[in-house]
């Protein structure tokens, strides 16, 4: 599978958020943007992003601009959405003060962590780096920051991906989004 068909999936990710809530087309607020420094979008992760064993599993550092006027919170979920990985969830993050503008590399784990960190599908608390199986091609990793209405999400320690959608569902007020994908050869 090349990366150009990887990289089409988000596609499919994205509609199913976007309308679930939010002002009307007249009251539409300001753009809200996700980005990094450590790659640009759709490029690939840097290996010290990567799990143990592989890199250094540090948190990436992500910033990001002004939430639309309104937001109560934020939550940050990075996924795997090759086929095989079944929307392997890296690291989610809930109840980030909607003052918050950035989330420092490596800060997954430590005191000054903001919001709180669930457990993602490798069991762990906090940020788990790429770890596609070797062999299985480039695996699309999306970050997706969300704006949300409330001022903390109702969720289990270890939720679901679609747990985590059905507890977003229809308090989204913006959502950005940043791509990078990592391959395994060995």
């Amino acid at each position: 599978m090349s990366y150009q068909t990887v990289a089409l999936v988000p596609l499919l990710l994205i509609p199913i958020l976007c309308c679930s809530a939010g002002p009307s087309e007249a009251a539409k607020p300001q753009e809200m943007a996700l980005s990094t420094q450590a790659f640009a979008d759709e490029a690939f992760i840097p290996d010290k992003y990567a799990y143990q064993g592989i890199g250094q599993n540090l948190s990436i550092p992500f910033e990001w601009t002004s939430p639309p006027q309104g937001t109560k919170s934020l939550a940050l979920l990075i996924v795997d959405l090759h086929p095989i990985a079944k929307n392997w969830i890296h690291w989610m993050v809930v109840d980030l003060p909607p003052s918050r503008r950035d989330l420092p590399e490596g800060i997954s784990g430590t005191r000054e962590m903001p919001g709180e960190e669930k457990r993602n599908s490798f069991g762990e608390k906090g940020y788990g780096g790429p770890m596609p199986p070797p062999g299985s091609g480039p695996h699309l990793y999306q970050t997706t920051l969300f704006a949300l209405s409330v001022p903390t999400l109702s969720l289990k320690d270890k939720p679901s991906y679609q747990e985590f959608l059905a507890a977003v569902h229809g308090k989204v007020l913006a959502q950005s989004s940043w791509k990078g994908a990592f391959q395994r050869t060995q």
